[in-house]
């Protein structure tokens, strides 16, 4: 697997991340254990968690493996704080006061059982802090040697350019897939200024770019979740069907999966480090992987972008 440096710092990641939002939830700790194995066998060293994956359970799913199945020293762990998981009804609480995110970064190295972060972010702008007080607690954080660089996630461009004018921030890590493309006028651009490297999730549109959308929504998946059906739903739309069935053509021209052709397009995207992918199971990590080897030709590329150029 390719790496690349994540903005113009000197943090180097695998293009393709191994996202943990399933952990804990849906995917049980020998599940967990075979897919970070595959993943570092097959290159792959950035791996995405927090405490807000699975209620909590993720970190800790994490923490049975580190060492035991894979060598803490082989990953770049990325984790947030300043969220509070959310509750039965779907609410989030934000808190990145300092108190707040150095109690969260405190607890997240504990639980696992490590010393050090190689990425730790804000986990989302908070109106309630002054802007000043987050960049001194990140700072204070590198400097103590727990963490070795700083992000946020789900900032906006200007709030990222805000904060990136106080503190070394490295990466912005955002919902970016051809279903969602508004941080190229925003985020992207102020990333770019700055140095940053983003960090693109949901690069399969919540996996309606795979295609299982396509003839209604299966009993298993996201969208049949009273809750977590709320983000895919603009994405099953009229326009969003166009964009499917483009997708589907190239990966039926290329002999590729839809997969495929959706994460190598946000992967190769300008200013992109990696894309974060979370996978249920060894078979979805096994075609997220076989990703890596398809280039989109610039001709499909170029296709693809025109007929999502709604959702920019």
């Amino acid at each position: 697997m390719k790496h690349r440096t994540v903005g113009t710092s000197g943090l180097r990641v695998s293009r393709l991340g191994l996202g943990t939002g399933e952990w804990g939830r849906g995917v049980d700790g020998d599940d967990a254990a075979a897919q970070i194995t595959a993943f570092v066998e097959a290159g792959g060293t950035l791996v995405d968690t927090s405490d807000t994956y699975g209620d909590g359970r993720a970190v800790r799913v994490l923490a049975e493996i580190l060492d035991d199945v894979v060598p803490r020293a082989d990953l770049v762990l990325s984790v947030d704080s300043g969220v509070s998981p959310a509750d039965a009804a779907g609410h989030w609480t934000v808190d990145c006061s300092r108190r707040a995110l150095l109690a969260g970064l405190d607890r997240t190295l504990r639980d696992l059982g490590t010393d050090h972060l190689d990425l730790w972010s804000v986990g989302a702008w908070d109106t309630r802090t002054p802007l000043d007080e987050i960049a001194a607690t990140l700072e204070t954080a590198v400097s103590s040697g727990r963490v070795r660089y700083a992000g946020v996630r789900g900032y906006r461009g200007w709030q990222l350019a805000t904060l990136a004018s106080r503190v070394s921030v490295v990466a912005a890590q955002a919902e970016y897939s051809l279903l969602a493309r508004g941080t190229e006028d925003d985020l992207i651009p102020a990333a770019a200024w700055h140095g940053v490297g983003v960090l693109a999730v949901s690069a399969l549109g919540g996996g309606v770019l795979t295609g299982k959308y396509r003839d209604g929504v299966p009993a298993d998946a996201r969208g049949a979740d009273p809750v977590r059906s709320a983000g895919i739903a603009p994405f099953l739309g009229e326009d969003g069907s166009k964009v499917v069935e483009a997708v589907l053509t190239a990966a039926d021209g290329l002999g590729t999966s839809p997969l495929a052709v959706a994460l190598a397009w946000a992967r190769d995207r300008p200013g992109v480090a990696s894309t974060v992918v979370g996978t249920r199971d060894i078979g979805q990590l096994t075609g997220v992987l076989a990703a890596e080897d398809v280039d989109l030709p610039s001709a499909i590329a170029a296709a693809l972008d025109d007929v999502s150029s709604p959702w920019r």
